[in-house]
């Protein structure tokens, strides 16, 4: 039986990997705003655009942020157009896939969510003191996913700075210089008409360099966040009706010794890339890394 696009997209959903839902929440987003603005515009309502991106974006004047509090988050997950959404869910798969070969799928999400989080603020904090944005203040906003990306593109390169991506026209680049690229173009960018969408990438960025130098001292600053996501995942889901039980093939001890020793030997090897590098790792270590990054 063939099966419709919408339980694709919810069996993919429920069976994908945290950075398949990243983009597959972004894409309902995207979505559902342009099918309402469609209305909008067929109805004749006037205000269409500012109806809809206004309530979720990002205000930089703060007394209009104290009433729509929820657009911190809400804004990292909103695109005005097919091409900033294409673009952008681009980088995010791109960056995402190295990011988990690394880190874990809930560091990712973490992060995704936190360097969002410091890219509206920055944005807010700029707007709010440079004199340049006083005159555009009160009616100045922020949207995209672009400071969440940058953020995971940057710890990325942080904690593998050497690793190689084969670019279709460039060919093989080491990660540090996509990610300078980027910065450099967002720190030109701040003397341009998107001034505050430059502004948060480089929030983004600050976190993203940020959380891997914590990580290296063993404090990962994603945890809290994650924690929230958890628990509000928890009380969402209903008890099940039926108790389902699985025949076990390992005994509670021999799993959890398992268990121990694989991660023992995950931290070695991250460990390992913290001190020399990616590309100081062997062909069985990629391997181990690899296959541990899906597992996530």
């Amino acid at each position: 039986m063939k099966m419709t696009l919408i339980e694709d997209i919810k069996q993919q959903f429920k069976e994908g990997n945290l950075l398949t839902r990243l983009i597959l929440v972004n894409l309902f987003v995207f979505v559902i705003v342009k099918t309402i603005q469609a209305l909008f515009f067929l109805l004749n309502i006037s205000d269409s655009d500012t109806s809809i991106i206004g309530a979720l974006a990002i205000p930089a004047n703060i007394s209009d942020l104290i009433f729509k509090p929820w657009s911190l988050l809400s804004y990292m997950f909103l695109h005005n157009g097919l091409w900033h959404f294409a673009m952008n869910m681009l980088v995010l798969y791109f960056s995402g896939r190295i990011f988990r070969l690394f880190l874990t799928s809930k560091q990712l999400l973490g992060t995704y969510i936190m360097a969002g989080f410091w890219g509206g603020l920055l944005f807010i904090l700029f707007y709010n003191i440079f004199p340049r944005f006083t005159d555009i203040l009160p009616y100045s906003i922020c949207l995209g996913a672009s400071a969440s990306i940058l953020g995971i593109l940057i710890a990325a390169a942080t904690i593998a700075p050497n690793y190689t991506v084969h670019l279709i026209i460039l060919g093989p680049v080491q990660l540090k210089f996509i990610a300078g690229f980027y910065l450099i173009m967002d720190l030109v960018g701040i003397a341009s008409a998107n001034s505050g969408g430059h502004i948060a990438h480089i929030g983004g960025a600050i976190f993203g360099y940020y959380f891997i130098n914590q990580l290296r001292k063993g404090r990962d600053v994603t945890i809290t966040v994650n924690k929230i996501i958890d628990s509000l995942v928890f009380y969402s889901k209903r008890q099940p009706k039926m108790k389902v039980t699985h025949k076990k093939t390992k005994t509670d001890t021999e799993y959890n010794t398992q268990k121990v020793n694989n991660q023992a030997q995950i931290d070695a090897i991250l460990d390992k890339i913290s001190k020399s590098g990616y590309d100081s790792l062997s062909k069985t270590e990629k391997d181990i890394l690899f296959r541990a990054s899906n597992q996530k």
